[in-house]
């Protein structure tokens, strides 16, 4: 488990790099969003498989789905607070500096 999650964050890393440098080149920064797309998409459909495979997903599909939609519920609620609170504050101070800025 730990060399596979050091070769993660190496690929990660070292594809980090190759953006900042610009290796990749314009005709490939163009293409970025469909390669990403598909990707995502064959990721999905393997992550699928495996859970289709599994009994003990599937006999307990229920269950995890209700753990799964409260998690995501609490998630989005307390993401949408907190940049409501975050934006009022940034707002609020943005209107102060530029009333000083005014005078």
């Amino acid at each position: 488990m730990g060399i596979r999650l050091l070769l993660y964050l190496g690929l990660l890393i070292i594809g980090g790099i190759f953006g900042y440098k610009g290796f990749g080149g314009e005709k490939l920064n163009s293409k970025l969003g469909i390669i990403q797309t598909i990707c995502l998409l064959f990721l999905l459909f393997i992550m699928g498989v495996r859970m289709g495979l599994d009994e003990k997903v599937i006999s307990s599909f229920l269950e995890l789905g209700l753990q799964a939609l409260i998690i995501s519920v609490f998630t989005i609620v307390f993401s949408v607070l907190l940049v409501m609170s975050v934006k009022k504050y940034v707002v609020k101070n943005m209107k102060q500096g530029e009333q000083k800025n005014e005078l």
